[in-house]
């Protein structure tokens, strides 16, 4: 089963939390802090591999997760980092995400992009110590890895593709010059999915793309061959097939000019892609009948069912193939780095303002606010990242509920240091 287009959730592993520990000695109640910090969450990594043909497996499981880190212990044992987990996806996969934005085009073998990150470990509370702060007795809790929405879209890497009407001999003639073993009947739209053959032309090798058949409208949905018209966008050329079986209806140049406008009406530029006109099914037509045609002196005319004109064409194709080649450059794929999160915003909801963000989020993922200490520590983060500056400018006055997550504080800029805002 082909499957060109998947819709998935991906959640990177969510960070182990920080211990608070310390080390226990005769006649010291409280000993050296020796907590340690935990595991970050495993990533997961999109990874263009040459031996994945479609994206059936993510059409059957579309949620993945990425291992967890683990936490940290005492004697500052840290935890163990969650591994990344590494998707393979067929070359040619475009990467977008749930604004439609494209970020990563995979067309190179082992070309990665890390897709959803997983969370940061917490810290214990040895990486606390500071001159200032002796033997602190909190912890981080670790973070929640990222979830993000995505759309995996395959457009097949060809060297060169088939287009033609249903039932034109395409998938006949793939099988005839490749190991490809397409679905192939006497009647129109026997070919559902593209296929994909390696052909071998003396000592080159050029991969041949069976593109479903296109009819008048196909650009604009009639038919099947419009669901898979982006195939042919990385094409380096085209090998367009005249179907002598719908002569009566159409001509060649009629042919020619439904197809060549079908493509033109998907991508302006496919049109003007170097090709070569076929004539397929001579066996069934009489030397007479193919000489009333008119046919121009370029076009070939071939016979996959006897064999006929195969390597001459073959060899024709593949010459139009390394001279596209060497006059272009090289097909890559890219990687954008996505826009780095808010690291805070702050919003009204009701009576009471939300803060939310990375910097909101660190700056109370501690493992007790209850403890004087992590009280004070989370006041001067909160101080530090801007965010009782943002409240400020908001509106936010004295005495106004703040919420982070699902910690409310009672906001208080005006106290006495300004740690103490929040209180």
């Amino acid at each position: 089963m082909f499957v060109d287009r998947v819709n998935l959730t991906l959640r990177g592993g969510n960070g182990g939390a920080g211990v608070s520990a310390f080390m226990r000695r005769k006649g010291l109640p409280k000993g050296r802090p020796n907590g340690g910090s935990g595991g970050s969450g495993g990533s997961i990594i999109l990874e263009a591999d040459a031996n994945v043909p479609t994206l059936l497996r993510y059409d059957r499981h579309p949620i993945w997760k990425a291992e967890g880190g683990t936490h940290g212990e005492g004697e500052l044992k840290h935890g163990k980092r969650g591994q990344n987990l590494v998707l393979p996806v067929p070359l040619g996969t475009m990467v977008i995400d749930k604004d439609g934005i494209l970020f990563a085009d995979l067309v190179e073998e082992g070309q990665q992009v890390v897709a959803c990150a997983g969370g940061k470990g917490g810290r214990g509370n040895a990486a606390f110590v500071s001159p200032a702060r002796k033997a602190p007795t909190f912890a981080e809790q670790g973070e929640y890895g990222e979830e993000i929405l995505v759309t995996l879209e395959l457009k097949l890497l060809a060297d060169a593709a088939l287009v033609g009407y249903p039932n034109a001999g395409k998938s006949t003639l793939i099988s005839r010059v490749s190991a490809a073993k397409p679905r192939i009947a006497d009647y129109p739209f026997t070919t559902l999915e593209p296929n994909l053959g390696v052909v071998k032309v003396g000592d080159r090798e050029i991969v041949l793309a069976d593109i479903p058949g296109l009819i008048e409208g196909a650009a604009s949905g009639k038919g099947l061959g419009h669901e898979f018209l982006r195939h042919t966008e990385r094409a380096r050329a085209l090998v367009v097939l005249i179907d002598p079986s719908s002569l009566q209806t159409d001509s060649p140049q009629r042919q020619l000019e439904v197809l060549l406008n079908e493509l033109s009406l998907h991508d302006p530029a496919l049109a003007a892609r170097p090709r070569v006109v076929v004539l397929s099914k001579a066996e069934l037509l009489s030397v007479e009948e193919i000489e009333s045609l008119g046919l121009d002196e370029s076009i070939r005319i071939i016979s996959a069912m006897t064999g006929a004109g195969l390597d001459d064409l073959m060899y024709e194709v593949a010459e139009l193939v390394g001279q596209v080649k060497a006059e272009a450059t090289e097909r890559e794929g890219y990687v954008l780095h996505r826009p780095l999160r808010d690291e805070f915003t702050v919003r009204r909801d009701g009576a009471e303002w939300v803060v939310e963000g990375v910097a909101a989020v660190r700056a109370v993922n501690l493992s007790d606010l209850t403890d004087p200490d992590a009280a004070d520590f989370v006041a001067q983060r909160l101080v530090a990242s801007g965010i009782v500056a943002g409240l400020v400018q908001a509106g936010a006055v004295t005495g106004d509920d703040v919420k982070i997550g699902s910690i409310v504080f009672t906001f208080d800029p005006d106290a006495e240091g300004d740690e103490e805002a929040f209180v």
